[in-house]
C-alpha cells in the first residue's frame, strides 16, 4: 500500500541556517514529529521541549495530503519553478519538520532526483537517513537517540545541558555548527555559543538569519 505524505507547508525561501544559509530553496516542511507532539500542553514533558516550528496538520501554505511521490515532487518542482529564473542555480529542496524522516522515503527521494531537484534533509538524527540525499544536516536532541552519527554538517542547539558540543565533536559530520536556543535567553546563549566557537574552532557558529532578517 502506498505512503500518503502528510505536508504541512510548501514554500520558496531562502535557507537561514548553517552551511547552506543564503541558498534559494524550496522549504518542504513534513506534519509530526517523534520528539514532541505539537501540542503546547506537552511541552513541558516532550523530549525536545524549545521547539520553535508549528509542523501539525497539513493546512499551512502549500500544505496538504499527497497520494503518491511523482505528485508531490512535481509540486515541489512547480514551486521552485515559479520563483526561480530559469536555467538558474540548482533546484534545491529541503525536507524538514518536525522530524522529516518519518515520511521521506525510498521513492519520494527518486521521484525528487526525477524531477531534477537536489534533496537536502534537517533531521533530529533519531532516524536512519535513507540513501540519496544529497545533504543530511543533524540537530541532535538530548535525550534521544543519535542514529543517525554521519551526514555533511552537525547543528547542535545550544545550550542544552544534556547535549553538551563534546558528546558529538567527534563523530563523522564535515561541518559542525552552534545555533544560540531561542527564546527569552537567546542573549546569554548567543553569547555562550560566541565564547565556546572561539574557544574550539571547530564549531562554527549558526545564527537564524531568517528571523533576523524577515524572510519566512
Amino acid at each position: 500500500m502506498s505512503r500518503i505524505y502528510s505536508v504541512k507547508e510548501m514554500y520558496f525561501t531562502l535557507q537561514g541556517e548553517g552551511a547552506q544559509t543564503g541558498r534559494a530553496a524550496v522549504f518542504l516542511r513534513f506534519a509530526g514529529c517523534n520528539l514532541w507532539t505539537g501540542r503546547e500542553q506537552d511541552r513541558g514533558h516532550a523530549v525536545c521541549d524549545f521547539c520553535d516550528t508549528d509542523f501539525v496538520g497539513t493546512d499551512g501554505p502549500g500544505g496538504g495530503k499527497f497520494e503518491t511521490p511523482a505528485v508531490l515532487a512535481e509540486t515541489v518542482r512547480r514551486a521552485w519553478d515559479v520563483e526561480a529564473a530559469p536555467g538558474e542555480g540548482i533546484p534545491y529542496v529541503i525536507c524538514t519538520g518536525g522530524e522529516p524522516l518519518l515520511q521521506l522515503d525510498a521513492p519520494l527521494i527518486e521521484a525528487l532526483h526525477a524531477a531534477g531537484l537536489q534533496i537536502g534533509v534537517e533531521t533530529n538524527g533519531t532516524v536512519a537517513a535513507p540513501a540519496g540525499l544529497d545533504w543530511i544536516c543533524v540537530s541532535p536532541k538530548a535525550d534521544s537517540p543519535l542514529v543517525q552519527t554521519s551526514g555533511d554538517e552537525l547543528k547542535l542547539v545550544y545550550f542544552q545541558e544534556k547535549a553538551q558540543p563534546e558528546r558529538f565533536a567527534a563523530l563523522g559530520f564535515s561541518h559542525f555548527f552552534l545555533q544560540p536556543m531561542d527564546g527569552p535567553q537567546i542573549s546569554r546563549h548567543t553569547a555562550a555559543a560566541i565564547d565556546y566557537c572561539r574557544r574550539h574552532p571547530q564549531w562554527r557558529l549558526s545564527l537564524q538569519t531568517h528571523k533576523l532578517t524577515g524572510i519566512p
